[in-house]
């Protein structure tokens, strides 16, 4: 099946007041394990390369791309091809070039004014080229020497009235933000604000994205997509489900040496673990 674009995605489970996941892709078994778990399901998925993955590679993000790309166009399942946390201009770039249908540009760690500009510039880029365009606003510290806080360090909240702002100033597609989820989370006990939630879908006209959604427990993702959350971004989840599936069979065969011996439950296990969100997110 042709890649369908981020936006259409988006679009499409608006309209229906629901949600679509996008799924972190590190290796190849990622990406087949993203395209299974949708496959299995009936489900539309995102798959989405990070700029902390394009490093993984060597700083070259056509392989991986191309790897990814290939993958979904094989699937039957409808998925797209999304580019994460992109802070490097450069690398911003080349999304068109390698076939990437949207850009998530982070610009949230400079103060606010930094922000807006660096991320208008952005969206100026990628409409010219046909690129939809989320961005990732919360609250920056930095004031009376305090350090700047990341947008989804814990106490972190996005305000409903600046984002409004910073949405008319940037003319972005679509938010990241900061309402109680964190990167990284190993465990699933991340609780929300959905009346914060609430107030910023009223606030305003784009669909709201919630990262570090792998730390979130299910009741609590499907009460954010009621809130208005349209986009939901799991990453660490699948590396938890594969690195568990590569200790299990490596502890209960020692001598194994072919990694596809390891891989293959390690691709199964991430398969698993993107049906189950899919069907959270998109019953």
């Amino acid at each position: 099946m042709p890649l369908v674009p981020t936006g259409e995605l988006i679009a499409r489970v608006r309209s229906a007041d629901g949600a679509v996941a996008a799924f972190n892709v590190i290796t190849l078994e990622h990406a087949e394990a993203i395209a299974a778990g949708a496959e299995r399901v009936g489900r539309p998925a995102i798959l989405q390369i990070s700029e902390n993955a394009v490093k993984f590679h060597g700083g070259d993000l056509s392989a991986v791309a191309a790897a990814a790309a290939a993958v979904a166009r094989a699937s039957s399942a409808p998925l797209g091809l999304h580019l994460d946390h992109v802070v490097s201009p450069d690398l911003l770039r080349t999304a068109h070039t390698e076939g990437f249908s949207s850009v998530m540009f982070d610009a949230s760690k400079l103060n606010y004014g930094d922000n807006v500009k660096a991320t208008a510039e952005a969206v100026r880029w990628g409409h010219e080229r046909g690129i939809w365009v989320e961005a990732e606003l919360g609250r920056v510290g930095g004031k009376d020497g305090e350090p700047p806080l990341d947008a989804h360090t814990p106490g972190v909240r996005t305000d409903p009235a600046e984002a409004a702002a910073y949405v008319a100033d940037t003319g972005v597609d679509a938010l990241a933000v900061a309402v109680g989820s964190t990167h990284a989370m190993t465990r699933r006990t991340a609780t929300l604000d959905h009346t914060l939630i609430t107030a910023l879908r009223d606030a305003v006209p784009v669909p709201l994205v919630l990262h570090g959604s792998s730390g979130v427990p299910d009741d609590e993702l499907r009460a954010a997509i009621a809130a208005g959350m349209t986009k939901i971004n799991i990453g660490t989840a699948l590396n938890t489900a594969f690195t568990g599936a590569v200790r299990d069979h490596l502890a209960a065969h020692p001598d194994v040496v072919d990694p596809r011996k390891y891989l293959v439950p390690a691709r199964e296990a991430m398969a698993g673990t993107v049906a189950h969100f899919l069907t959270v997110v998109s019953p």
